[in-house]
Parts: structure tokens; C-alpha cells; sequence
């Protein structure tokens, strides 16, 4: 009997307002059950319309602290003055299962998933400028002045890291083209993972 081929782990990552969520949907829609969504603990409140454990799992900062201290994250990071971490039984439970994850993570816990699974595929999504994305950030009108100074101070620093990932794909204007970059990377990658 064939052994059973594990899922490939996808780590997305880029700026506030860059379009990842745009794309992540598109992707999902075309490769419906054979890619799962890693659910991301948070500290964060809920956005409005945000369902928790389906956008994130929301927790208090008491009890994700305990989680950390009980090593039950694949990454963690504090971004934005809010925990974000990765449930590490949800995600291997699914690779195991050979269902591919994606993981939409900022750029520290990128980082550690890369070390600790050096095997994971790294993307980043990248405006064309940061005057486009503030652009993006303050046509959203969900944000203060003071959250859009933080998240354009924060993309700064998530866009210097962007040469360490092993893909960087810029999202112009053009999102079918952005797109099309996007799943010759996944593709690419679940057929090195399961050749013929």
C-alpha cells in the first residue's frame, strides 16, 4: 500500500492592505479541498462580520500565554500590540492527512515556521509602492489615522524582510496577473510534493 503523501505548508505573508486576502480567496476557490485555511489564534477583538474559528480563534492574552508556555504554537509573534500565533496540532493534523495549508502570517512568525519546517514554502505579497498601499489602507475606511501611521510604519519594516522568503510576488494593479504568479508557485510546489 502507498504511504500516505503529506500536504504542503504554505506561508503568505505582506503588508496590510496589499490585496493577500484578495488572492488567498482566489486560490481557495480553485483549489477547493485540497487546501485548508490555518486558523490563527489571536488576542485581537473581532472585526466586524469576523467569526471566531473561522477567521481566527479568539482567546484572551491570559490564556495564550499559557498556550506558549506549553509550546502549542508553530509561531507566535505580537504585532500591532496583539498576540497572533499558530495552533501547531490543527496545522499537522492536516498536513498528516495530505491536505495542503496555507498560513497567513506576518513576517517574525514567518521566520519561525521556516525554521522549525524548513520544508514550508515561503510567499510574500508586495505592493507596488507605498504610496499605493497607504492608498489601499485608507480607502478601506476601517482604521483610525493613528492604526494607518502604525500599519504603513509596520509595512515598511514586514517589506524589508521580503528577499528572505522563497517567492515575492507584487500585486500591482493588475490582480488576474498577480494571481496567475500565485498558483504557478502553488502548483509548482504540490507537484514536487506528489509527482506522477
Amino acid at each position: 500500500m502507498q504511504a500516505q503523501k503529506k500536504g504542503v505548508l504554505f506561508v503568505f505573508s505582506g503588508p496590510s492592505g496589499v490585496g493577500k486576502g484578495t488572492l488567498k480567496a482566489k486560490l481557495f476557490e480553485e483549489f477547493a479541498g485540497q487546501i485548508a485555511y490555518s486558523v490563527s489564534a489571536t488576542t485581537r477583538a473581532p472585526r466586524e462580520g469576523e467569526v471566531d474559528g473561522k477567521d481566527y480563534f479568539f482567546v484572551t492574552r491570559q490564556e495564550f500565554e499559557k498556550r506558549i508556555a506549553n509550546n502549542d504554537f508553530l509561531e507566535h509573534a505580537q504585532f500591532a500590540g496583539n498576540l497572533y500565533g499558530t495552533p501547531k496540532s490543527y496545522v499537522m493534523s492536516l498536513l498528516d492527512q495530505g491536505i495542503n495549508v496555507l498560513l497567513e502570517i506576518e513576517v517574525q512568525g514567518a521566520a519561525q515556521v521556516k525554521e522549525s519546517m524548513p520544508e514550508s514554502v515561503s510567499v510574500f505579497i508586495l505592493p507596488p509602492s507605498i504610496e499605493e498601499l497607504e492608498h489601499r489602507l485608507r480607502g478601506r475606511g476601517t482604521e483610525t489615522e493613528e492604526k494607518i501611521r502604525e500599519r504603513l510604519a509596520a509595512s515598511g519594516r514586514e517589506i524589508a524582510c521580503a528577499q528572505s522568503y522563497d517567492y515575492q510576488i507584487v500585486n500591482g494593479g493588475d490582480l488576474e496577473q498577480a494571481y496567475r504568479q500565485l498558483r504557478r508557485v502553488y502548483l509548482d510546489q504540490t507537484q514536487k510534493a506528489y509527482p506522477n
